[in-house]
C-alpha cells in the first residue's frame, strides 16, 4: 500500500474538528445533490421526450410514404398500394407493421357554429390501440371490408367546442366541385391531449374518404409505418427508400411535426445548463473543503516534509482524501436518484397539466450509461480541478507550520 495512500485513509477515520466535519459533510452532500440532479435532468428530459414522441407515434405513426407531389395541404394527391413496400415492411427488417390511410378537408357546421375538421379514413387493418385507451365516452368504430360505415370517431376538444356527444348526428361539408355532404354519427368521442391532433382530427372509414374524392379501393392518401425502435428512425427510413417508387415520398415524424420536435431537442440545452450548474456547486464545495482541510493539517504537512515526504506525495494524500468524499456523495447521490426517480414512475407524485405538457405526470427514464458517464465525469473533473488548491500544500513551509504548532 502506497504511504499516501496509506495517511489518508487513517485521515478519512479518524476524528476530525466540528468544524472540519461539518464542512466535509457539506462538500458530500452537495457532491450528492448535484449528481442527483444531473441524473434526474437527464433522466427527466429523456423520459419526457420519449412519451410525447411516442404519443405522436401512436396517431400519425413513426413514418409516413404519401405521393410525390409537395402538396403540403390536406388534398394531396393519392397513391397506389404497392406490393413491394408492403412485403418489405412485412418481412420485418425492423418495421412493426403499415396500415393505410386517406384524409380530406371539411367543415362540420351546426345551427349556431361551424368548425374546419380534417377526416382520416382508416380500414380495418388500422391499429386502434393507442385511440381505444384514448377514449373518454363511447367505442371504437365498427369497420368492414366490404360495407360503408357512417360512424366517426371525434376528438373530446371538437365535442366540446360544438356541443357534441356519443350518438350525435354530424354533418359534414367538402368545398369541392360539385360540393357534397356527409352525415356520420358519433360513436366514441377520444381525447389524446395533443393539441395539433384534437382540434384537427376526426376519424372514419377509409372508404368515405375514397368515395368522396373518387378514387378507386387501391387509392389512398399514404402508408403510416410504425418501427420498433423510434433511435433508429433516420436508418429506416434509408432502407425504404430503396424499394419507395420515385413517385413516393417518405417523410418521418419528426419532419411531420417539426416545430414540436425542435421544442423538444432545446430540453437538451436547458439539461446542458443543469448540468454546468450542478458541476460548479459540486467543485467549488469540494475546493473549499479541502483547502480547509490542508489548513487544518499545516502541521502535519509541515512535519511529513520534515520527515523527507515530498510535495508530491502530500498532494497526493490530499486528494486521496477529496476522491473519499466525492466517492461517498456520488454513492449516495446515486441513492437518492434512484429512489427518487422509481418512487416517480411508481406513483407520480409530481404531476403536469397534460393539457400544457401532453403528459399527466413528470416522466422518468433511466439508462445505464447515464450512470456511468454522470459518475466518471463528475469523479474525474472535481479532482482534476482540485489539482489547483491542492498545490497549496507546496506553499507551506515545515519551520513555520511546526513552529506555529
Amino acid at each position: 500500500m502506497q504511504l499516501s495512500y496509506f495517511i489518508s485513509k487513517r485521515l478519512s477515520q479518524s476524528k476530525q474538528t466540528s468544524f472540519s466535519k461539518l464542512i466535509v459533510r457539506i462538500a458530500t452532500l452537495a457532491v450528492a445533490i448535484s449528481v442527483t440532479v444531473m441524473l434526474l435532468a437527464i433522466a427527466i428530459s429523456r423520459g419526457y421526450k420519449q412519451q410525447v414522441s411516442q404519443k405522436l407515434s401512436n396517431f400519425q405513426s413513426h413514418i409516413l410514404i404519401n405521393n410525390l407531389d409537395q402538396n403540403q395541404s390536406y388534398q394531396s394527391l393519392p397513391i397506389e398500394g404497392n406490393a413491394d413496400v408492403e412485403q418489405f415492411i412485412n418481412a420485418k427488417n425492423g418495421f412493426q407493421h403499415f396500415q393505410k390511410y386517406a384524409i380530406k378537408a371539411g367543415i362540420i357546421k351546426t345551427e349556431n357554429d361551424f368548425q374546419g375538421i380534417v377526416l382520416k379514413g382508416v380500414d380495418v387493418h388500422f391499429d386502434f390501440t393507442y385511440l381505444k385507451n384514448s377514449l373518454i365516452a363511447g367505442n371504437i368504430p365498427k369497420l368492414d371490408t366490404l360495407k360503408l360505415s357512417n360512424q366517426i370517431l371525434l376528438s373530446s376538444s371538437l365535442a366540446q367546442k360544438l356541443g357534441f356527444k356519443v350518438g350525435d348526428g354530424i354533418f359534414v361539408y367538402f368545398i369541392q366541385d360539385p360540393p357534397r355532404v356527409r352525415k356520420f354519427n358519433i360513436v366514441g368521442i377520444f381525447d389524446t391531449n395533443l393539441g395539433e391532433i384534437d382540434d384537427l382530427y376526426a376519424i372514419v372509414d377509409i372508404k368515405q374518404i375514397q368515395k368522396l374524392n373518387g378514387w378507386s379501393n387501391n387509392l389512398f392518401t399514404g402508408y403510416e409505418i410504425f418501427v420498433n425502435n423510434f433511435d433508429s428512425l433516420e436508418s429506416k427510413v434509408d432502407l425504404l427508400a430503396t424499394v419507395t417508387p420515385y413517385t413516393m415520398g417518405i417523410t418521418p415524424i419528426n419532419l411531420v411535426y417539426p416545430d414540436l420536435f425542435n421544442w423538444l431537442n432545446m430540453l437538451d440545452v436547458n439539461v446542458m445548463i443543469i448540468l454546468i450548474l450542478m458541476a460548479a456547486v459540486a467543485i467549488i464545495n469540494m475546493v473549499t473543503a479541502l483547502l480547509i482541510l490542508i489548513v487544518e493539517r499545516s502541521n502535519m504537512i509541515g512535519m511529513l516534509k520534515a520527515l523527507g515526504l515530498n510535495n508530491l506525495n502530500i498532494i497526493k494524500i490530499f486528494l486521496n482524501l477529496a476522491a473519499f468524499i466525492i466517492i461517498r456523495g456520488l454513492l449516495l447521490g446515486n441513492a437518492l436518484a434512484i429512489g427518487l426517480g422509481y418512487l416517480q414512475q411508481q406513483f407520480s407524485f409530481i404531476k403536469l397539466s397534460e393539457k400544457d405538457y401532453y403528459v399527466s405526470a413528470v416522466p422518468v427514464s433511466f439508462q445505464p450509461f447515464d450512470f456511468i458517464l454522470v459518475n466518471f465525469s463528475c469523479f474525474a473533473i472535481c479532482l482534476f480541478l482540485l489539482l489547483l488548491p491542492a498545490n497549496v500544500v507546496s506553499k507551506i513551509s515545515p519551520v513555520k507550520s511546526i513552529r506555529f504548532d
